[in-house]
């Protein structure tokens, strides 16, 4: 029994001591230190608005072609005896250059018949000439009064005058016929131009109506382009009212390489199933012959950009801070945020034309900001005007659409 109350009593002690012992350095903590957190700055780059005529263009595509083309077709019979060794797919020809000759021996024949034919309805005109003058000059001498008008004509021998002038007139058709024949003998080529196909061989019988093969000029070629409706607003296209528009046009085919043209026409009626107008733009000696350049080939897909009109008054942003709404952040005099609500011209490229909601002078955030909201305050970090946005060679650099309202047009 004492030795149990022993053990208590220590116990008892211990736990006195450790109470005051922890007493003790609770009493000498030091107080606690407050901390007061700051929120840190939002860094952004901003950019101040400049309105701007600027001249958007429309993006297009289509396929080169050639602005002549000839299918060669024989329009005489005979067998082909000649074929010049232009007279190839790719074969260069200039004018008038021969390219192929059917068998003309038939035709001499027939020409020198007809100019036989001539020359014996020529003698038979001028004795009938002959005939007629001394038949006026014996009336002359021994008038016939009593004569009917018809019996004066057939001694004046007018019929007779009038049938070897008709025959003289036949005979020259005749001769005529026969050396248009002959001259189809030979089958040249119509312009300066490029051969696409040949379609017979040395030797071959050729019919009238026979293809020969085909040819097209090279000294322009034509792109066929496609523009939406919604679209038209922004160029200035030829026209009944503006016949002298001609808009530049940019070519770039898939290698990189390009050419410089300008739209010619249009086509004047709206395609019934994809509601687009066909441009056509015209390139000059797309086979460089008398130029320098790259070739611009017959059949290549090309890409093209069309030269827009001048729009005023328009404001050139980054496409990617335009956030759902049409909505951009822009800073007030205390560089808070604020909402701001615009108008739009879209672009398929990197930048957006505003033309409604934004003046002269704004402070537009060019940052992208996750989760802020109106009335942060933030800090600039570079600041620039939004016309160094536009590259200086491509005030039209992509395709403009209209995204909301109306453009001011």
């Amino acid at each position: 029994m004492l030795k149990q109350s022993n053990q208590a009593v220590i116990v008892a002690i211990i736990l006195i001591l450790a109470t005051i012992i922890a007493g003790a350095f609770y009493a000498m903590k030091p107080p606690a230190e407050t901390i007061t957190i700051v929120p840190p700055e939002l860094i952004v780059d901003v950019a101040i608005a400049e309105k701007q005529t600027l001249s958007i263009a429309v993006n297009s595509q289509g396929n080169v072609l050639p602005r002549t083309q000839t299918t060669l077709v024989a329009e005489v019979s005979g067998k082909v005896v000649t074929v010049a060794p232009q007279f190839e797919s790719g074969g260069l020809v200039e004018e008038n250059t021969l390219l192929l000759a059917i068998d003309d021996r038939n035709y001499q024949v027939d020409l020198k018949r007809a100019e036989a034919n001539l020359a014996s309805a020529e003698s038979n005109f001028l004795r009938e000439k002959g005939l007629a003058a001394a038949a006026r000059a014996d009336l002359k001498k021994y008038p016939r009064k009593q004569a009917t008008k018809d019996a004066l004509s057939l001694a004046l021998r007018k019929p007779q005058l009038k049938e070897a002038y008709a025959k003289l007139q036949a005979a020259l058709a005749d001769v005529s016929f026969a050396q248009n024949n002959l001259s189809r003998t030979e089958i040249r080529a119509p312009y300066r131009g490029m051969i696409k196909s040949r379609t017979v061989n040395l030797g071959q019988y050729v019919t009238t109506g026979s293809q020969l093969g085909q040819v097209f000029a090279i000294d322009r070629a034509e792109i066929r382009l496609p523009i939406p409706a919604d679209r038209l607003r922004y160029l200035d296209l030829p026209s009944g009212s503006q016949p002298d528009a001609a808009p530049l046009v940019s070519i770039e085919n898939d290698l990189g390489q390009q050419w410089q043209g300008k739209i010619v026409r249009t086509e004047g009626v709206l395609d019934e199933r994809s509601r687009v107008l066909f441009a056509v733009a015209e390139i000059s000696d797309p086979y460089r012959l008398d130029s320098e350049g790259d070739t611009l080939m017959m059949g290549s897909f090309v890409k093209a950009e069309i030269s827009g009109k001048q729009i005023d008054q328009l404001i050139a942003i980054p496409r990617y801070i335009l956030r759902t709404g049409n909505k951009v952040w822009v800073l007030d005099s205390e560089q808070k945020l604020s909402n701001r609500n615009v108008k739009t011209l879209r672009t398929e490229g990197s930048l957006v034309y505003v033309y409604e909601g934004l003046n002269d002078g704004d402070v537009i955030c060019l940052s992208t900001i996750p989760n802020a909201v109106a009335g942060t305050k933030v800090k600039i970090n570079h600041q620039s005007k939004t016309s160094t946005l536009i590259k200086p060679a491509a005030t039209h650099n992509s395709i403009a659409v209209l995204h909301e309202g109306r453009a001011p047009l």
